[in-house]
């Protein structure tokens, strides 16, 4: 056999080794762990704030202390204070009548030019004025011509209340992302729809509820306008996304005066344990960190009547309810306010079904008309989403000329709120920890790799729960070298030709997977069309919630590296570069602006700006890259600033499609 040919195929063979070995972590642990690392730490961390909170809720006696917090709280997590309230410049373009009520086509400006389209419900028949009821709408197709929200607004009215049903941003009439092509939303889903608009408004310093709670409280100032109402005696319930509105409207609002939230309140811990963070709409920046959880909508409220309606087989688990119920029961009990109080249980799914309507019709007369009204449920012929329109193409983005929409207000607010910054906003932000002690490591064997080069695979410890996989290239020869480290959003993995040839060149080479790549990729990920926009929605919306975006945590894994190499005595510490790829160049950009050990970068694949995520309706792959509030102080192009004068190569950028520049 002649000699190249029989070095070919030992490198191939090497080359085959060395790859099954990259994997070796997973294969350690039998395939079990790793993978579930990146969340079982994030649990923990929410557990950590959530043992605090029931420790602080169990001390607290002072509860209306604790609602003026709560609702501060609440206020600076969606942003800051919510606009001055303009007129509403309400018309109703139709009327439809029913025996025994008549619906009103509504619209509205919750804000200048921003339409929100709705149906008034009004007795008629007897004089008013009645009782009324707020009712936002949950994420079931139709909007607020839903078979359900129609048999529980027509029965409520027939029952002699007026009540009022607005579409909620990217259903019914006001679909954000309209696509005249297919006479649909780009996007599909109202839930992917909030998801990419929330990643806009988090970029800002805003949560997408500021927008959908602000809808509601412009729609309770619509409500409370009409004659036909007695503004003492106002209730709100919804059901699902109208159950989880119900709960943030209610905890805000003085002049509502009973709630009745269906299929919502659970509580953080359950949902972390079972279905995760849902859409943008539901989750506020740094919630969790604040200790907040969903009994606290519920004391916000009290001691009014409030009524917790349930469903035994619920994607919102059932034993979270039980909890949360558990918990605000015995402040209800302390305010003597035990019949105020209450939870309803149906042993059905998710959806406002007729055992719920019917607990509710009798929760509300009680406590709005002064008896309870036990009489069953009356069947309605149901209208079909274009009889209920309110304006006349179906849709307010081509009905409505000169509208807005919440892309063009999310960026009129970035304009009004931007700054200049410096890297010590950065690090807050962030709430980036430099990992300057050597980390705890472990090796688990050595491949010859020919020619005096050899390859070490081992784990490092960044923080307690997070250990991250990765494999030392040494070139040969003695004495203290450069050394670089290769991080790359496909892992450590994409990066062997690279750190092949770098070590051929000389350097000590560390090959890493940053919590939630490679290796530790979770295994349980949302739909595929989520993964698609949003890549691993759970852990970075988690993250989020704590107050430590993913992304700065992954620029944690890069500088524990540092530390790592800087110990070794085969490796010059004023030498150690670093090369970002693609998912993990935005963190390699945190960590080379954050940590100036790194004495230089290569970045491929470099998001180009925050700021295209924000002036782009629809983006893809960003949400792991983002941080909450990052475009009121810096972008990333500040980033590049900041770590001035040691030296970054920008190789390649991406726009926020993730096309090549």
């Amino acid at each position: 056999m002649p000699l190249f040919v029989f070095l070919l195929l030992l490198a191939g063979r090497l080359w085959a080794q060395s790859e099954a070995d990259l994997a070796f972590y997973k294969t350690l642990n039998d395939g079990k762990g790793v993978q579930e690392m990146l969340s079982q730490y994030l649990h923990a961390e929410a557990s950590k704030h959530l043992d605090a909170r029931q420790k602080r809720v169990a001390e607290t006696r002072d509860w209306g202390a604790y609602k003026a917090r709560f609702r501060e709280a609440l206020t600076n997590a969606l942003g800051g204070p919510f606009p001055e309230r303009g007129p509403l410049n309400a018309t109703v373009t139709g009327t439809i009548e029913r025996n025994g009520y008549r619906i009103e086509k509504v619209i509205f400006e919750s804000q200048p030019k921003f339409y929100v389209t709705a149906n008034l419900y009004v007795p008629t028949g007897t004089r008013g004025p009645f009782p009324a009821i707020l009712f936002p709408l949950g994420h079931e197709s139709g909007a607020k011509a839903h078979e359900a929200w129609q048999r529980v607004l027509a029965n409520l009215a027939m029952r002699g209340f007026v009540l009022l049903a607005w579409d909620p941003i990217g259903q019914g009439e006001r679909i954000q992302m309209w696509d005249a092509d297919f006479q649909t939303s780009k996007l599909v889903a109202s839930t992917t729809e909030h998801t990419m608009q929330g990643i806009q408004t988090l970029l800002v310093g805003d949560a997408l509820a500021r927008y959908t709670i602000y809808d509601g409280m412009r729609a309770l100032d619509y409500l409370l306008s009409r004659p036909e109402v007695d503004k003492t005696k106002v209730g709100i319930t919804g059901n699902s996304g109208g159950g989880t509105h119900t709960s943030y409207i209610a905890s805000l609002e003085d002049r509502l005066h009973v709630a009745a939230p269906s299929c919502y309140l659970t509580s953080w811990r359950r949902l972390l344990e079972t279905i995760g963070p849902q859409d943008a709409e539901q989750c506020f920046p740094g919630w969790l960190a604040a200790g907040y959880d969903h009994p606290d909508f519920i004391y916000a409220f009290a001691p009014k009547p409030f009524l917790m309606l349930t469903a035994i087989r619920d994607f919102f688990s059932i034993t979270g309810a039980r909890e949360t119920y558990a918990e605000a029961r015995r402040m209800y009990d302390s305010a003597n306010a035990e019949a105020r109080f209450g939870k309803f249980e149906a042993d059905d799914g998710h959806g406002y079904t007729k055992p719920r309507r019917e607990a509710a019709y009798r929760w509300f007369s009680k406590w709005l008309k002064g008896s309870e009204d036990t009489s069953p449920e009356q069947d309605i012929a149901i209208l079909s989403e274009k009889e209920l329109n309110a304006t006349s193409t179906g849709q307010v983005v081509t009905a409505m000329r000169g509208g807005t929409d919440i892309h063009t207000l999310n960026l009129a607010r970035w304009k009004q709120l931007r700054g200049t910054g410096t890297l010590d906003d950065v690090r807050r932000v962030t709430n980036f920890q430099l990992k300057l002690a050597k980390p705890a490591s472990q090796e688990y064997g050595t491949v010859d790799l020919g020619g005096g080069m050899r390859m070490i695979k081992l784990t490092y410890a960044t923080e307690p729960g997070i250990v991250v996989p990765a494999v030392l290239y040494l070139p040969p020869g003695a004495g203290k070298k450069p050394a670089s480290i290769l991080a790359h959003g496909r892992g450590k993995t994409a990066t062997r030709e690279l750190a092949m040839e770098r070590a051929r060149a000389g350097e000590v080479v560390l090959s890493i997977d940053l919590r939630g790549f490679g290796e530790t990729v979770p295994s349980k990920l949302k739909s595929s069309d989520w993964q698609r926009y949003f890549g691993d929605y759970d852990s970075a919306m988690t993250a989020i919630l704590l107050n430590k975006p993913l992304v700065a945590m992954r620029a944690e894994d890069i500088s524990a590296a540092v530390s790592l190499l800087s110990e070794r005595t085969d490796v010059d510490p004023s030498r150690v570069s670093l090369y970002g790829i693609d998912g993990a160049a935005v963190p390699s950009l945190y960590a080379m602006a954050l940590d100036n050990r790194i004495s230089s970068a290569t970045l491929d694949g470099l998001l180009i700006s925050y700021e295209d995520a924000v002036r782009r309706r629809i983006h893809r792959r960003v949400f792991e890259q983002i941080v909450v509030g990052a475009l009121r102080l810096y972008d990333l192009p500040d980033l590049i600033r900041f770590a001035s004068p040691r030296k970054i190569i920008v190789k390649s950028k991406v726009d926020a499609l993730g096309n090549a520049l």
